[in-house]
């Protein structure tokens, strides 16, 4: 037993003396906001509305821990294990399992730059959150009507990719590059590149300016719809349909193309934003698209500031969706405090408008759907988010 734990003891003296030589950091955003949102529904049917609890509704919230190592000669061994959670409910640390939203190690040099490999953001993420008047929340409207169109070019889960090998440039003069490569590692086609992702992003940031460039491709695409369910509008009752009606369940060898630019200015009396991207689908579903907005930000008082965002999703449908070719807006009106450096207080009216040929979009502030092809929604946000 004695002998037991000095060995314990000098195995805990050594993983001591290892971790000092790692800097490690743990993070995290705590974010959670009280919900109210209505729609109207087609006739026949019932008004939709919720309220209620969202976690994540400005910032997703997440735990995260990050750290590096220096090897020597300007090189260091870097890694990030962050994982979301949803405050609002009992899923987290040690209950229902953790969701990653990142989970990668690699290697970084302040000359030549960064390779890392495993779960990681594509160069959408950031470049989409960096134009947009609410920086990627929710409630805003580029960041809603994307990703209700299917499209990865958004500042959530579909520009996080699995078995991702990235490149991250220095920061040349303001100019800084990302290259991105995710594996499909399908199992149900015997290609190897099957459901295979591959991206390119430029962004350029010198005091007031900011642009980002960003093109990201799905290759050899395995899939079955743009969501998982939507409603077909129409005589009641209206059908709310999984998948794609006629469309195979498993279609391979055409790719979905993707491309962004997105620039902001800050007059410091005002900061504006804007960006267009475009969506070109050559698999059976045809699901092009375009979304484009406009936002602006305006300083108030010390620590507060007035959001500003409008934003139209368009739809030029040719094949199995063909049906689908009318549009969505959205606009929204926000208000930011900053109680500290790391709290903020926040609120937000989002107004969604659909034509009757859309995909019914509205405000993913609310979890449950009040959006409707045909018909307007409205929503008011009111939260809290602490970083650490």
């Amino acid at each position: 037993m004695h002998k037991k734990l000095i060995a314990l003891a000098v195995a805990s003296l050594a993983a001591g003396s290892a971790f000092a030589q790692t800097n490690v950091t743990l993070y995290g955003i705590a974010d959670i906001a009280y919900v109210y949102g209505k729609g109207n529904a087609p006739r026949g049917m019932d008004d939709p509305s919720f309220s209620g609890l969202t976690s994540g509704a400005f910032y997703g919230s997440r735990l995260g821990v990050k750290g590096s190592e220096a090897l020597g000669n300007g090189l260091k061994a870097v890694f990030t294990l962050e994982y979301g959670l949803d405050i609002d409910v009992n899923e987290g640390v040690g209950t229902g399992g953790l969701n990653a939203r990142q989970q990668f190690v690699g290697l970084s040099s302040d000359k030549l730059g960064t390779i890392a490999l495993g779960r990681q953001y594509a160069p959408a993420f950031v470049a989409t959150a960096n134009n947009d008047a609410m920086e990627g929340a929710t409630f805003d409207p580029q960041y809603f009507l994307s990703s209700e169109a299917g499209n990865t070019i958004v500042a959530n889960s579909a520009a996080r990719w699995d078995n991702a090998v990235t490149y991250t440039s220095p920061n040349w003069s303001g100019f800084t590059g990302k290259a991105i490569y995710s594996f499909g590692e399908s199992s149900v086609t015997k290609s190897t590149s099957a459901n295979g992702k591959f991206g390119l992003g430029a962004n350029y940031s010198s005091g007031p300016l900011n642009v980002d460039l960003v093109y990201q491709s799905r290759q050899n695409v395995v899939a079955t719809a743009i969501a998982p369910t939507f409603t077909v509008a129409g005589t009641p009752p209206n059908t709310t349909i999984t998948g794609v009606p006629g469309v195979p369940a498993i279609y391979t060898g055409k790719n979905i193309d993707e491309g962004y630019i997105g620039a902001s200015y800050d007059f410091k009396v005002v900061k504006i934003m804007g960006s267009y991207q475009a969506k070109n689908d050559k698999t059976a579903l045809d699901a092009d698209n375009q979304v484009w907005s406009l936002g602006a930000v305006i300083p108030v008082l010390s620590a507060s500031n007035v959001h500003i965002s409008y934003g139209e999703l368009d739809w030029d449908q040719d094949g199995t969706l063909s049906a689908l070719n009318g549009n969505s807006q959205a606009a929204a009106l926000g208000w930011t405090t900053n109680l500290s450096k790391r709290t903020r207080l926040y609120t937000a009216y989002t107004w969604t408008t659909n034509d009757r040929d859309s995909i019914g979009a509205q405000s993913e502030a609310m979890p449950y759907g009040v959006g409707y092809p045909g018909e307007t929604n409205n929503s008011v946000v009111a939260g809290i988010t602490h970083v650490f």
